[in-house]
């Protein structure tokens, strides 16, 4: 069997709960039951790894890969493929559930349970069920900080600290105890708390960052953000903002939460993350950007600072450009790619 006639799964150690490590060592014999013998299982243990190996495997032929993690894994995997050299029009990628805030999974309406999800999967290859999904690339006015690329959710300010909390030292242990204890999301909600508290703690003795947005060659003025969200579409009821926007409709949104103070922060994200913030933005000082060809970040400070790419850390300066750059097709659930067809 060669490359091209299998299909790679990428499996990384360090996602997901404790219960979801279990998940890996049935991916081939589920896959085996339901028919397909051609599946092979990369078990990885970082995010270097899994970008370097499925770099390998797309340039040696391999078409479809699916990712077996979290977000994080999910973008390392995507970014190998860009990194192989080959088309992302001739690559399908597919999202194993098997970690923390995997909304693309969740979009993708790929089960939590391993024996339901390896059925999906199952009928996804044999129906070639996908979605389009544009490929955003992010980089670094800088010359000298890599470009990094996602299909998910981006962002500054506190969201941009999230991962400094969640991909850090012990990620493996604590993140899947908080996730076995509060559900795949409770290592990002714990981030964000953490992200939220240190900034009330450091407003006092800090100066106050101001930020400029150049949407499509537009300039807004400098003004105060707590948090700037940037997602490609719909990424369902957890990031709930884009309501209804296919996650290839071409462009892409900007949610800027703006600084009202330390007392109406905790409010803020509150109704940020139960979506309810949509329903009065001007009340809790939300507002909404719609991109077509680029966004540009620039604060006014002139200092490094943080972008959340999908869940990772990427260090900006001067200014951060956000541009949609590729496409590529995403397996998904019948139902999943039915609609993403209507739409």
């Amino acid at each position: 069997m060669t490359c091209s006639d299998t299909i790679q799964v990428i499996a990384t150690t360090i996602s997901g709960s404790v219960s979801d490590w279990a998940k890996v060592e049935k991916i081939v014999p589920l896959f085996q039951q339901h028919g397909h013998n051609e599946v092979e299982l990369q078990v990885v243990d970082s995010h270097i790894q899994a970008r370097e190996r499925s770099r390998d495997l797309v340039r040696a032929g391999c078409r479809r890969v699916i990712s077996a993690g979290g977000s994080g894994t999910f973008n390392s995997v995507l970014t190998g493929c860009i990194d192989s050299g080959i088309p992302l029009s001739e690559t399908t990628l597919g999202f194993l559930r098997k970690g923390s805030a995997d909304l693309i999974g969740k979009v993708l309406r790929m089960p939590d349970h391993i024996d339901d999800a390896i059925a999906i999967f199952a009928t996804s290859l044999e129906g070639e069920h996908t979605i389009g999904c544009d490929v955003i690339r992010v980089t670094s006015e800088t010359g000298d900080i890599p470009a990094r690329h996602f299909v998910g959710y981006s962002g500054a300010e506190i969201f941009g600290r999230v991962p400094h909390f969640t991909e850090n030292r012990l990620t493996k242990y604590y993140k899947g105890i908080l996730s076995q204890l509060f559900g795949d999301l409770g290592p990002f909600f714990v981030g964000a708390s953490l992200s939220a508290l240190e900034r009330t703690i450091h407003l006092p003795f800090s100066r106050r960052r101001k930020w400029s947005f150049s949407v499509d060659g537009q300039q807004t003025p400098p003004r105060l953000c707590s948090s700037i969200i940037i997602v490609n579409g719909d990424l369902g009821p957890n990031l709930p903002f884009a309501r209804g926007v296919p996650l290839g409709s071409g462009d892409f949104h900007v949610f800027v939460l703006l600084d009202r103070g330390a007392r109406r922060l905790p409010g803020q994200f509150q109704h940020a993350f139960d979506g309810t913030i949509l329903d009065d933005p001007d009340r809790w000082g939300m507002e909404h950007l719609r991109v077509e060809a680029s966004l540009i970040l620039s604060p006014d400070d002139g200092a490094p600072f943080p972008i959340n790419v999908d869940g990772s850390t990427m260090m900006c300066r001067g200014s951060a450009t956000f541009r949609i750059v590729d496409r590529i097709r995403l397996m998904a659930h019948p139902e999943a790619s039915e609609q993403s067809s209507i739409a």
